[in-house]
C-alpha cells in the first residue's frame, strides 16, 4: 500500500477537550450565541499550540472541531494556517459540529449556514469539512431531504478543493441500510468518515464491515471500562474496517476521563492501531 502523505495518525481537537478548555459554539441559530464558553474549564493550551503539540509526538495530521476556533476573522485563520505549516501538519478535516439538512423547519436556513464553513475551511488548507447528514428519523422523506441538500453542498464545494464529507451519526443514519441508501443518492459527491464508536454493539461490527469501504478517513474511536482501553471492541472495530478494506488514515478519538493527560490516551491508541497493522501479514496467510 502506498504510504499517505503525513501518516496514518490524525487527532481530532475532541480528544484534546479538557485541554483546550472554551468553546465557541457556532450555529446557524439566530437565538444562539458563539460567545465563549467554558464547559470543560478554561483549558491550559491554546489551539495555536496543538499543530506543535502534534509534531513533538510524531504525529502529521489534524482535524479541528469547529466549536474550538476561537475566531472566524482572516486574520486568526491565517495564523493558524501558518503555525500548521511551520509544524508541517496537514490539516485533515475541518469537522462542522451543527446544522442539520434533514430538518424540514430548518433545513434551508442551516444548509447555507453549513455551506459558509467551506471558505472557512479553503482559508485553513484543510482538504475536507465533515458535516452532519441530520438528525431526524430515518424515513423516506428526511431521507431524501437531507439528500437533496447535500448534492447541493457538494456542488458548492466543486472547484474549491476542499471535499466535503459526512459521517454515520445520529438519528437519520442508524445502519447500513440509510447509510448506503444516502451515499448510492449523493453518487460520489459527498464521502464518508467511517466512525467506528457512533454505533452501538454488537450490530455495528457487521454495519462497520459493509460501510466502511465507502470511507476516506475513519474516526477510530476506543471505548473504556473501568480497566481500561476496551481492547475487544477496539480490535473487532479494526477488524471489520480491515475486512471492507479500508486503507485510510484513522483519527485518533480519545473521549474518557481514564487518563488525567489526553495525551495518554491519544497515543494508547495509536499504539494499539500501530500493532494491529503489524499483525496484518500474519491475519492474511492464517
Amino acid at each position: 500500500m502506498q504510504a499517505l502523505q503525513n501518516g496514518r495518525f490524525a487527532v481530532s481537537t475532541w480528544s484534546l477537550h479538557r485541554m483546550l478548555g472554551p468553546t465557541y459554539p457556532y450555529s446557524p441559530d439566530p437565538q444562539k450565541s458563539a460567545a465563549r464558553q467554558e464547559p470543560y474549564g478554561p483549558g491550559t493550551v491554546s489551539l495555536l499550540e496543538v499543530p506543535g503539540m502534534l509534531a513533538e509526538r510524531g504525529l502529521g495530521r489534524l482535524e479541528v472541531c469547529s466549536f474550538h476556533l476561537p475566531s472566524l476573522d482572516p486574520s486568526y485563520l491565517a495564523e493558524f494556517r501558518d503555525a500548521l505549516k511551520a509544524s508541517n501538519i496537514l490539516f485533515q478535516t475541518l469537522l462542522v459540529e451543527d446544522g442539520d439538512p434533514s430538518n424540514p423547519e430548518t433545513a434551508e436556513r442551516d444548509i447555507g449556514w453549513i455551506a459558509g464553513w467551506i471558505d472557512i475551511a479553503k482559508s485553513l488548507g484543510a482538504e475536507r469539512i465533515r458535516v452532519i447528514a441530520g438528525k431526524q428519523a430515518p424515513n423516506e422523506e428526511n431521507l431524501g431531504r437531507s439528500a437533496r441538500h447535500l448534492k447541493w453542498l457538494g456542488g458548492q464545494a466543486e472547484g474549491s478543493g476542499v471535499r466535503v464529507v459526512t459521517e454515520n451519526w445520529f438519528a437519520l443514519l442508524p445502519s447500513p441500510k440509510e447509510m448506503n441508501w444516502l451515499l448510492d443518492e449523493l453518487q460520489g459527491r459527498i464521502g464518508l468518515n467511517g466512525d467506528l464508536g457512533n454505533w452501538a454493539a454488537p450490530s455495528k461490527y457487521e454495519g462497520l464491515a459493509d460501510i466502511m469501504r465507502r470511507a476516506e478517513i475513519c474516526h477510530a474511536k476506543a471505548d473504556y471500562n473501568a480497566a481500561g482501553l476496551d481492547a475487544a471492541d477496539y480490535r473487532h472495530c479494526l477488524e471489520m474496517s480491515e475486512k471492507a478494506g479500508y486503507a485510510g488514515p484513522y483519527t485518533l478519538i480519545y473521549d474518557s476521563p481514564f487518563f488525567a493527560d489526553e495525551w495518554d490516551g491519544i497515543l494508547l491508541q495509536k499504539r494499539f492501531i500501530e500493532e494491529f497493522l503489524q499483525d496484518a501479514p500474519a491475519r492474511r496467510t492464517a
